[in-house]
């Protein structure tokens, strides 16, 4: 949970963070092994949203939008849990398709591109959205269930590497120069622990590099040693593995990581929402 202010600074608009909550219920790990959210994690589930409400309240915050992804869109109790949530605390969550969360990073993603041809790559648990821009217009975008947490749970289906490859050769332009733009939060973590380019690009082969190294250590070494939280330290080489792969297959060496992602696009939407009403 991200509760931003607005900042106008002579027609600038920018979000200032002023409250930021992170907590991995890891959905997935239920829903890509059993097909439902158990009753433990939903019970956890409300507790979390009861702490995000008090906070929207000491904050008065005046709008808010939940989203969730793949792992309750896919869940057979999904809109059960939904109800439940909203019944206990007050929250409407909505449960969104991939082309909506593609659409809702891609609006801030786009800010960040050159001219010239870019693969987004964003990797999310249960899913990875990947969209094609040529001079900041997207082309064709398209979601695969193929994400970290599904890679670690052994849940991928046995063709989505393949499905992801051939649409990626259908669609790339390759007599054009290619470069990859990732978002989420492994490739933020990979970008970190990388040399760079530049202050918010580096190479495939160091992302590989990087990685490759994680992937060396335990999975306890990498919480104690690498100091990486335990709900990334699972997923992180997973994930590298559809980042690296998804830039090979396009030709791409070079990626960009603008740390932006659907939480920004959620703020983006909210306050273009509040400018229409203003408006209206």
């Amino acid at each position: 949970m991200q509760i931003s202010s607005v900042l106008n600074d002579e027609g600038i608009v920018r979000f200032k963070k002023v409250e930021y909550v992170r907590f991995p219920l890891r959905l997935g790990h239920d829903v890509f092994t059993q097909g439902k959210i158990s009753a433990v994690s939903e019970d956890r589930m409300i507790k979390l949203m009861l702490a995000y409400q008090l906070l929207m309240e000491l904050h008065e915050v005046d709008d808010y939008m939940a989203c969730s992804t793949s792992a309750m869109r896919e869940s057979e109790n999904g809109h059960l849990v939904r109800d439940n949530i909203e019944q206990r605390t007050g929250i409407h969550i909505q449960i969104i398709d991939g082309q909506r969360e593609a659409d809702l990073v891609n609006n801030v993603v786009v800010k960040s591109l050159g001219e010239g041809q870019y693969i987004h790559i964003d990797v999310g648990g249960g899913s990875t959205e990947l969209n094609l821009y040529k001079d900041r217009s997207k082309i064709i975008a398209k979601s695969f269930k193929l994400g970290s947490v599904r890679l670690l749970e052994g849940k991928e289906s046995k063709n989505s590497w393949i499905k992801i490859k051939e649409w990626i050769n259908d669609h790339v332009d390759y007599t054009q120069p290619i470069q990859a733009v990732g978002t989420g939060g492994n490739i933020n973590k990979l970008f970190d622990l990388s040399s760079k380019l530049t202050e918010s690009s580096t190479s495939l082969d160091e992302i590989q590099r990087m990685r490759d190294y994680i992937a060396q250590f335990s999975l306890q070494d990498r919480i104690n040693k690498l100091q990486l939280n335990p709900d990334r330290a699972d997923v992180i080489v997973p994930a590298g593995d559809i980042y690296t792969s998804a830039m090979r297959w396009a030709g791409a060496e070079v990626i960009h990581v603008p740390d932006v992602g659907l939480k920004d696009g959620m703020l983006q939407l909210l306050y273009d929402r509040a400018c229409r009403k203003k408006k209206a």
